[in-house]
């Protein structure tokens, strides 16, 4: 049986929580351990030696269905009238427990950390009784009120008048300190003519933490 012999140092690791590790002189190789992961000082920054599993940093999944707008129930679009695509998360499905991205009672879209990215994938139907004339504008707005100029779409009616037609769009963003302190919330506006919505589904994902 080979010989284990110690290390010829051996490390002294400060203790400290999550809300008080920024607030620390950062040293290169200097370790702080929290409640919650253990830091290493390294190049100005504290970064996470473990856990670096995805739930350990945060990363994962969470669809959010809304069923209170429904094909019976739609969601009216007034000409020209700007209103939160509502969810309610009626039902909800996660990669795992604690991995939330939603708040249903703010109607908000939350972000963990300052520079985190997601994705986000949006599904409803909707139609409206004057297609030719009608189109939809959807965009992400921040907490403070101001919209994100590049986090938006435009959505057109091809399939007729009072024809449901389905929607899935894609975005990808990083969360800036607005974000993380106000969250952010989905408007649509009708243009032209009124329209309705239904059927509304959020999915986010969590790609890359930068606690």
């Amino acid at each position: 049986m080979a010989t284990i012999y110690n290390s010829a140092y051996k490390v002294h690791v400060q203790e400290t929580t999550e809300a008080e590790k920024n607030n620390v002189n950062i040293e290169q190789g200097a370790m702080q351990v929290t409640d919650q992961a253990l830091y290493m000082g390294f190049n100005g920054e504290n970064v996470k030696i473990y856990p670096q599993s995805a739930v350990g940093q945060g990363l994962g999944w969470a669809r959010y269905d809304d069923t209170f707008w429904t094909s019976s129930n739609k969601l009216p679009l007034l000409a020209g009238v700007e209103v939160v695509l509502g969810n309610n998360a009626g039902t909800t499905y996660r990669s795992a427990t604690g991995v939330d991205y939603y708040n249903s009672a703010t109607q908000k879209v939350l972000a963990d950390n300052l520079n985190d990215t997601y994705k986000m994938t949006i599904v409803f139907k909707y139609s409206a009784p004057n297609a030719n004339q009608t189109y939809l504008e959807m965009h992400f707005q921040g907490g403070n009120g101001t919209p994100y100029v590049r986090i938006r779409n435009t959505i057109t009616f091809p399939k007729g008048n009072d024809a449901a037609h389905d929607s899935h769009s894609v975005f990808q963003y990083y969360a800036d300190s607005s974000f993380v302190t106000n969250g952010s919330q989905w408007k649509i506006t009708a243009n032209g003519g009124t329209a309705q919505v239904w059927d509304i589904i959020y999915f986010i994902q969590k790609t890359q933490s930068y606690a």
